[in-house]
């Protein structure tokens, strides 16, 4: 990027481009569905931000990342926080998400699903 990325308001920005699994690119350089941001009237940088399935497979990588372990090796309760937290996070309006998610869990597709409806069962007893 040919932008200073030791300037403020780029550093603080770059925890959450790096959470999303975007990229950072100078202004000059943004495509279309680039975002470019400003400060103070000047365009600093621009985001690029992934594609759905990328977004997927940057979430499931951050969480094992997170857990420190592959994703298969969690305990059944552990899995299912992993099932929420990417519920919260819209995992599962991504085409084969739930595939992709079972994958990743070394369950089957019928046990994600049970996690989820156990989770939205317990969301309406409350």
């Amino acid at each position: 990027m040919t932008e200073p990325a030791d300037h403020p308001f780029v550093r603080a920005v770059k925890p959450l481009v790096d959470a999303m699994g975007g990229q950072m690119v100078a202004p000059q350089l943004a495509r279309g569905d680039d975002v470019v941001l400003t400060w103070e009237g000047e365009e600093r940088v621009a985001v690029r931000l992934p594609h759905l399935s990328e977004s997927l497979d940057h979430l499931l990588a951050e969480l094992e990342r997170r857990h420190g372990v592959p994703l298969a090796d969690l305990d059944r309760k552990a899995k299912q926080s992993v099932v929420r937290i990417l519920e919260t996070r819209g995992a599962f309006s991504v085409r084969h998400g739930v595939e992709t998610v079972a994958g990743a869990l070394g369950v089957s597709r019928f046990t994600v699903y049970n996690y989820l409806n156990r989770e939205n069962a317990a969301k309406r007893e409350d």
